[in-house]
């Protein structure tokens, strides 16, 4: 599986024979679920570690310590006796700040034989969580035995100080110096030199010191009474300082991680259901997109996803915000005004920069930094300029906030030119991609595999390639531009890019509806021949209102069918098409969030029984996954009685857009939309997914305060009731 982006396999390039070249592959040697990772996030740093706490680097293993694109830990194993420790539980907790485990000893053997300790008589436990480019554990070790123990505790330690996309399988020709590791009085300091001339430092620190020490391992030596237990702290410091008391670093660190996740989760309404299942998976969603935000100078900002995609990422971070934008939209105002400070403002073709367009990817690894790949600031996407010009249009919708769109109104007209200028290539009114920089992604839609866009009998699209959902975020843009220009007292631009998106609505059903598919093609190739294959981009249409309505009913009912609805989802590209593998990427899989797209167009044209089945689908996934937790993408098998969904092999998980479906595709199904220009909230058609009959919305932010409201199911029927209001708000209901 090779991939360059937050959500690609655009690395994979055909190669002789058919078989696939790929210069930074994500290596499949093993389904990542299989060792049930448990990952932590804050701020810069992430860390992926296995049911156990262990970190165990291998081929395609992400498990370790990362900061800022960089591997500063790739082993850490926990032994007793020299033994693995037996695992007993193992959970993070529901605000994502510590991870626990709970382990036991396994039967001991002196050299004759013997038996020397039975298993479960001691209990280690384990705590562990990030603070501030550092990971900070304690370890309790508590002897249940009747008689006194003596047993050494060892943990073996080590760091490649890997750059992510070496982790992720790229091989390079040089490498820069290892160090000779320096001992200190408790702890141990490991750096590396890199070609970027950048020493990079792991400093691991122990409270008490250790009874052993040595450059790769430490041993402690613990005489314990019946019922005693020691208490042994770790530090992990990330191009940091030494702490003076890893102990009190520990519980600093997790004073400090809790009340940061709890201050900025606080923001975000809340969701309540008559679902205990549902109401765990919201508690877990929620949990994952405040832990996967990093704080930029320009407000919050959602990360895409662990372990492959911990950075800045334009297309994914505009369209998690758009999805949990009713419940927090101060993660909008965020994204608009970071992307807004890093639009382009010059050619640049080997980074894909053109001015005023918006930004893909940034890293800070020393590949990125030596231009070995080409993401240290790159802006090869060709959806996120109209998706960023639509999300400043959604967040004013949903707030009236008309300040902040008056500071970006600037960047947003040079996003506009973009779309008109660079975006259409031919001047035919469509916005083409056709990479610029020799190794940037080959395909720069949201699917951007290598052969993510083809033609009916398989054949691989020529670019440059028009994408059906990229036209449709354009109509939306304009759309969205023409209400801001009219708030902002331009009427009569206002009136123009409405009359552009008017003539972009028919000039796309004309050149991309297909009645005999009975959907629309997937994009247009470079000689403006349709790419007639069924596909979820369709869903993308109806979703930005781009599809005339005597056209939705056909659309709808081509991406319920059987050979796109799979039971979990809507596929990314329908059984039977040429290119269909219900195990690839791009090609039959199904991707939470494109589904979340797709259930908000599917209401949007009054289709709202259909948007609860996705939403059936998503959840009753969610159901079968490890801390109820939803992963970038599942395989597109169709579901069986009794089954759950087949994992897809190195899948993101928790990625930020996926953990916000289930909360996003909630929206439509409801009908719920707010128009703080007459503070009215309003619930059209109301309907509710079949295994919930009550859902309660609390603290939704509109002007001048909140307002708490309960949705009943009664039979066909869905009541609307308000519980609480602090400002005078108007709720109206259409049934």
């Amino acid at each position: 599986m090779a991939t360059g982006s937050a959500d690609s396999g655009a690395w994979a390039t055909p190669a002789d024979g058919g078989g696939l070249q790929a210069p930074f592959v994500i290596p499949a040697t093993a389904l990542l679920q299989e060792r049930r990772p448990r990952t932590l996030k804050q701020g810069d740093t992430f860390a992926v570690f296995d049911h156990n706490g262990d970190a165990i680097a291998g081929p395609g293993s992400p498990e370790g310590l990362y900061h800022r694109d960089t591997r500063y830990l790739s082993g850490f194993a926990l032994t007793i006796e020299g033994a693995c420790p037996i695992l007993l539980s193992s959970t993070v907790r529901d605000d994502n700040a510590v991870l626990s485990c709970d382990l036991t000893n396994p039967d001991l053997y002196g050299d004759d034989g013997h038996c020397w300790l039975d298993h479960d008589l001691l209990h280690i436990g384990r705590s562990r969580l990030l603070w501030q480019a550092g990971c900070f554990e304690r370890l309790i070790v508590r002897n249940y035995d009747m008689i006194r123990r003596r047993v050494r505790i060892g943990i073996a330690f080590g760091a490649d100080f890997a750059d992510i996309f070496e982790v992720r399988g790229a091989r390079r020709a040089r490498r820069g110096t290892m160090h000779p590791a320096e001992l200190e009085r408790a702890g141990v300091v490991l750096s590396y030199t890199g070609l970027d001339d950048r020493r990079r430092t792991t400093r691991i620190m122990f409270d008490p010191p250790p009874d052993r020490l040595a450059g790769d391992r430490v041993e402690f030596t613990l005489d314990l009474a019946p019922r005693e237990r020691r208490s042994l702290f770790v530090a992990i410091l990330c191009d940091r300082e030494a702490e003076r008391e890893p102990c009190l670093g520990f519980f600093r660190a997790m004073r400090n991680a809790r009340r940061a996740l709890r201050r900025s989760a606080s923001r975000a309404a809340a969701v309540s259901t008559s679902h205990e299942s549902f109401n765990e998976t919201v508690r877990r969603s929620v949990s994952d997109i405040y832990m996967l935000l990093t704080d930029e100078p320009e407000g919050p900002y959602p990360y895409a996803g662990i372990p492959w995609y911990s950075t800045v990422f334009g297309r994914d971070a505009l369209i998690t915000a758009w999805e949990v934008l009713w419940l927090d939209p101060m993660i909008a105002r965020g994204v608009i005004s970071y992307l807004a400070a890093n639009q382009a403002v010059d050619i640049e073709p080997e980074s894909d920069a053109e001015p005023g367009k918006i930004l893909h990817e940034v890293r800070h690894g020393e590949m990125a930094e030596l231009g070995e790949v080409p993401f240290r600031r790159y802006y090869g996407s060709v959806d996120a300029t109209p998706l960023f010009v639509m999300l400043c249009g959604a967040y004013f919708g949903q707030t009236g906030d008309l300040a902040t769109i008056r500071t970006l109104w600037k960047p947003i007209e040079a996003a506009l030119r973009w779309i008109e200028t660079f975006g259409d290539r031919d001047g035919d009114g469509f916005v083409e991609y056709e990479r610029q920089a020799a190794n940037g992604l080959a395909n720069q839609g949201w699917k951007d595999s290598y052969d993510a866009v083809f033609h009916a009998d398989g054949t691989l699209a020529e670019g440059p390639i028009a994408l059906a959902e990229v036209q449709a975020y354009v109509y939306a843009a304009y759309v969205a531009a023409a209400t801001m220009a009219r708030a902002l007292g331009d009427a009569v631009r206002g009136g123009a890019f409405e009359a552009k998106a008017d003539a972009l609505r028919t000039k796309f059903d004309a050149a991309f509806f297909d009645a005999a598919l009975g959907t629309y093609a997937i994009a247009l190739d470079g000689r403006k021949r349709p790419c007639r294959v069924r596909s979820s981009n369709a869903g993308h249409a109806l979703f930005t209102g781009i599809a005339f309505e005597d056209r939705a009913a056909v659309v709808a009912s081509t991406l319920m069918a059987p050979a796109s609805f799979s039971g979990w989802g809507v596929r990314t590209i329908a059984s039977g098409e040429a290119r269909y593998n219900p195990m690839s990427y791009h090609n039959g899989s199904v991707w939470p969030h494109d589904n979340a797209l797709v259930a908000a167009g599917l209401a949007r044209y009054g289709y709202r029984r259909d948007a609860a089945r996705i939403l059936e689908g998503i959840f009753d996934a969610s159901l079968y996954l490890d801390l109820s937790r939803l992963p970038e993408l599942i395989c597109g098998f169709g579901r069986q009685r009794s089954r759950g969904p087949t994992f897809y092999p190195v899948a993101c998980i928790p990625q930020a857009w996926a953990a916000a479906a289930p909360l996003s595709a909630l929206r439509p199904c409801l009908g719920f939309d707010f128009d703080p220009a007459t503070n009215i909230v309003s619930f059209d058609h109301p309907v509710l997914p079949r295994f919930l009959q009550e859902v309660r919305l609390s603290r939704i932010a509109v002007v001048g305060g909140t307002i708490d409201i309960a949705l009943y199911g009664t039979g066909s029927q869905v009541v609307v009731d308000v519980l609480r209001r602090d400002t005078a708000v108007k709720v109206v209901t259409t049934t």
